[in-house]
């Protein structure tokens, strides 16, 4: 990284950092343009030296992923920079936040505004298994919108749990984000794409719900209630209000044997 200018500007590669716009335990977002085109991006600056070698791992292979997709919902990363201690991630900017934010932003939301992100969740979803990929931690942090407007286009982002996986291939890796979390995962059984099925469900039932699905006082009372879950429960009041396809589909993919693929497209 450069300073420049009499302002001390920050420079990584030919992008000028500018406002931080989100932070984690070893890695800074800022909002940055190009300096020459303009272009708006988001730069993941990465301390290399806070890292594990298996966190090492999965940033390679989020690199990797990430550099072979081109589609409108998926975040794209234009390139990776590296110096002795960091690395920038330049990835396409979102203005519009993420899907959770928008949640608690909007509530929950009609039924057509919750069709519209899922067909797009959907669409993305579709690329990545005609290449094999499982993503495995989709949660409404990792669905970033391009703008703020009601129905914002959407793109699947934070590939660093994502793998490959062919179909008669199964993983055993205990990932995600309790939420979402599959019971198979839970249950550190072998799973395999249907897993990403199961946060879909929990994610649909949120927008239409308010809420994720289930709840829990801790990490393991949580735990308890998904894999103790024999019928989906929605609340009556919103239940009368829902489409019946709707609540089919919820309960289709937050079945607790995975048959849930069939209800995939």
């Amino acid at each position: 990284m450069d300073l420049v200018g009499p302002t001390m500007t920050r420079l990584v590669g030919d992008y000028i950092l500018g406002p931080r716009i989100g932070s984690g335990s070893f890695a800074v977002v800022w909002r940055s343009r190009h300096r020459n085109s303009g272009l708006e991006v988001a730069i993941k600056e990465i301390d290399k030296t806070q890292l594990s070698s298996k966190v090492r791992d999965n940033l390679i292979k989020e690199i990797s992923i990430l550099s072979t997709i081109h589609h409108p919902n998926i975040i794209q990363l234009f390139e990776a920079i590296q110096t002795n201690d960091r690395i920038y991630l330049v990835l396409e900017y979102c203005g519009g936040g993420d899907l959770s934010a928008y949640i608690q932003r909007y509530g929950r939301v009609s039924e057509s505004v919750a069709r519209h992100f899922m067909r797009q969740l959907a669409a993305g979803l579709q690329v990545l298994q005609e290449k094999n990929l499982i993503h495995r931690d989709l949660k409404p942090q990792n669905l970033l919108l391009a703008t703020t407007s009601a129905t914002p286009l959407m793109k699947i982002g934070d590939f660093g749990f994502a793998r490959s996986l062919t179909p008669l291939q199964l993983a055993d890796t205990l990932c995600g984000s309790p939420y979402y979390m599959a019971p198979e995962i839970i249950q550190s059984q072998k799973y395999d794409a249907k897993a990403d099925l199961w946060s879909v469900g929990a994610i649909l039932y949120q927008l239409v719900v308010g809420k994720p699905p289930f709840d829990g006082n801790s990490q393991l009372q949580l735990f308890q209630n998904i894999l103790a879950s024999t019928e989906l429960y929605f609340p009556p009041t919103i239940l009368k209000e829902l489409h019946p396809d709707c609540v089919d589909l919820c309960r289709s993919l937050l079945r607790r044997d995975p048959v849930r693929a069939e209800v995939e497209k």
